[in-house]
């Protein structure tokens, strides 16, 4: 675990470059859709991160982009949460700390927290089930987990 401090903001138009550095990444995208052109990364941009209520925002660590969270309604009850990171950062306990600042959000929004994720992502399913995340089904071939009511 990294000691070092993540902030989430709001994309900017400027974030174009290091976003499409990231979804071209063959390794990133592997369990999530076949690597962006840039031309689909300004589409995602536009309307996931710019939109008037975006859906996943960018992450800097020391002022520098190391990827995105998804962090949007799910349902009436529960906000999607989830990240894309670069590799660089991988295993450094960012996607964690992350969760857990994303749970922290939608706690304070009163809602509960869902993450989903491809069936192979063994990765992501552990870190749901270290915050006490448990599989609640399936939906469009994605593993379900939602945040357990005694967390």
């Amino acid at each position: 675990m990294t000691s070092r401090e993540l902030l989430i903001r709001k994309m900017t138009f400027a974030d174009l470059d290091d976003l499409c550095a990231l979804l071209s990444d063959s390794e990133v995208m592997r369990y999530i859709e076949p690597p962006f052109s840039k031309e689909q990364t300004a589409q995602f941009l536009m309307d996931a991160g710019l939109s008037e209520n975006p859906l996943v925002y960018a992450v800097e660590d020391s002022s520098s982009f190391i990827g995105y969270v998804i962090f949007h309604d799910y349902d009436e009850d529960n906000m999607e949460i989830g990240w894309i990171l670069k590799r660089e950062v991988w295993g450094q306990g960012y996607a964690s700390l992350l969760t857990k600042m994303l749970i922290d959000k939608s706690q304070k929004l009163g809602k509960g927290s869902i993450i989903e994720c491809d069936p192979r992502q063994a990765v992501t399913k552990h870190i749901a089930k270290k915050h006490g995340f448990v599989f609640s089904g399936k939906r469009d071939g994605c593993d379900v987990y939602k945040l357990s009511n005694s967390h």
